[in-house]
């Protein structure tokens, strides 16, 4: 049985505009062409629809999917790769998904978790660079900004990072929480020892920079809302935080 293209995007959830891509790529093409120029495809072209699919869960691109496909004809073997690839990010998910819990209960009951407990699934080079997928398509998008290709990843130096500065945000926001002041004495301490730790193991950085740095996360919709789901209000504090310390610092 052969089915037209619309059909085929009614019950693949894969739109006509992109079937017509992947069949002017040589990706998927279509059996045959009908004398009214319909595009219909038949089960071996469904069968090879669904491993670009699968290979695109899994975050493949259009070419690298093309090659793979060629190299190997064996729909059983492409299944069961794709099975043991899918099950492995599956593992990682649900690792980084018991983490996200944990954090959120030990924020709820004001625990600190331990810095190995904080980075349970983002123990990999390549974790890191699927956790950043979003920012770097986000930089990219915005600001033409490739953030993957001119970060140099050391896991270990990632970690520690993520392990302060998650401490710092944690730190300001329950002290926004709490009512303080963004210039009191126990916030500029807060900024003091951040700005210790990146000048020394992230690059060096004043308190003037950090202010430039803290407007920036204000008039960016992306870094602005990463910082507001943690805490209402918490990038405007960060900002004033910043400004006051930096005044005195000064």
């Amino acid at each position: 049985m052969h089915y037209t293209v619309k059909e085929v995007s009614l019950f693949s959830n894969v739109t006509v505009k992109t079937l017509h891509h992947y069949h002017k790529i040589g990706l998927l093409v279509p059996c045959e062409i009908s004398e009214a120029g319909y595009r219909l495809y038949g089960t071996t072209e469904l069968e090879r629809l669904q491993q670009i699919l699968l290979y695109r869960e899994l975050d493949f691109t259009l070419d690298q999917i093309k090659q793979l496909l060629e190299e190997e004809p064996d729909r059983a073997a492409i299944l069961t790769r794709q099975e043991k690839q899918l099950c492995l990010r599956k593992q990682r998910l649900d690792t980084i998904i018991n983490t996200l819990r944990t954090s959120i209960t030990s924020l709820e009951k004001g625990e600190q978790m331990t810095d190995k407990d904080l980075f349970k699934g983002f123990e990999s080079e390549d974790s890191w660079k699927e956790a950043m997928t979003e920012q770097h398509n986000y930089l990219k998008e915005t600001y033409d900004y490739e953030l993957l290709d001119s970060v140099q990843i050391d896991t270990q130096q990632m970690n520690d990072i993520a392990a302060e500065a998650t401490a710092f945000m944690s730190s300001l926001a329950g002290a926004l929480r709490a009512g303080k002041k963004h210039n009191d004495l126990e916030i500029s301490r807060l900024l003091h020892k951040h700005l210790e730790f990146l000048n020394t193991h992230v690059h060096p950085v004043s308190a003037a920079e950090f202010v430039v740095q803290t407007r920036y996360f204000l008039s960016d919709d992306f870094h602005l809302h990463m910082l507001e789901d943690q805490q209402i209000g918490l990038a405007y504090y960060l900002a004033a935080a910043a400004e006051s310390f930096a005044i005195h610092a000064s």
